[in-house]
């Protein structure tokens, strides 16, 4: 009797992994360059919709790698631990500096330059000090001294791209997950958009993003896919799941687990 039952819950595992399949296959077309054209909901689920031009559509809209492309780590290797289904097309620096909140922070920052919001970058550094792009835009640099920090002019003006540049990576130094936590709006799950994400704080700490949204037709439950960097320095991946329409999430306010970290709940949180 122990070994019909053993067999029994065998095949049930085995056939509960081939309709997991069955969905993986079902939602990725492997010639797809974005998240909307290589991703589409499981069955019974739609899209969330938002405007052209929004934070959300950025997202949806950035360019992937082909499918089936590594995780790169700043150094060129290969990220080990295998938890993603693609990878966006985002480029590194040679250093450990993009790191899982350097990445969040990249996107947003990449999305207000992009549409000509300079007045809008500005990022919290983890002292407490507060450092808009349009400082660094009008030749003010900071000077860090051990935990204090201050303006200095006389250096190069402007909004190009290589201030931008010089900008991002003051921010990826000092900057991180506890200083984004700190300046980020908390989120109640039911209110859950694509650009927000679930965020632990500290040293060490992990953030992953939310970067599609898809509803049931009937029901009105949610489902999420999840970006994220990691530590060291490595290319932007949209994460695997376990679930049974993998590689979506469940959208709830209990626990949140991914491959690599943990959230608990109440941890969702925003820009705005």
């Amino acid at each position: 009797m122990k070994d019909r039952l053993i067999n029994k819950k065998h095949i049930s595992i085995v056939i509960l992994l081939f309709l997991s399949s069955l969905v993986f296959s079902q939602t990725i077309n492997k010639q797809g360059v974005t998240i909307l054209e290589r991703f589409s909901p499981p069955n019974d689920y739609v899209r969330i919709s938002y405007k052209d031009g929004s934070f959300q559509q950025f997202i949806r809209m950035f360019p992937l790698k082909p499918f089936g492309s590594p995780v790169r780590l700043y150094n060129g290797n290969i990220k080990q631990n295998n938890v993603h289904v693609s990878v966006f097309d985002m480029a590194l620096l040679n250093e450990d500096l993009i790191q899982c909140a350097d990445a969040i922070m990249k996107l947003r920052a990449e999305y207000l330059y992009k549409t000509n919001r300079y007045n809008d970058i500005s990022f919290t550094i983890t002292n407490g000090m507060v450092v808009p792009f349009l400082k660094f835009s009008e030749g003010y640099r900071v000077i860090v001294d051990g935990n204090k920090s201050v303006w200095k002019a006389g250096y190069k003006k402007g909004i190009t791209r290589d201030i931008f540049d010089t900008y991002l990576r003051f921010i990826y130094m000092y900057a991180g997950t506890y200083s984004l936590s700190m300046e980020s709006k908390k989120k109640n799950i039911t209110d859950i958009q694509v650009g927000d994400y679930f965020i632990k704080g500290g040293s060490p700490g992990h953030v992953v993003m939310v970067v599609d949204l898809a509803k049931d037709k009937t029901t009105g439950k949610m489902i999420m896919l999840l970006g994220q960097s990691y530590m060291p320095s490595q290319e932007f991946h949209i994460l695997n799941s376990n679930t049974n329409i993998a590689p979506w999430y469940y959208v709830s306010d209990s626990e949140l687990y991914t491959p690599e970290w943990n959230f608990g709940r109440n941890s969702l949180m925003s820009f705005e």
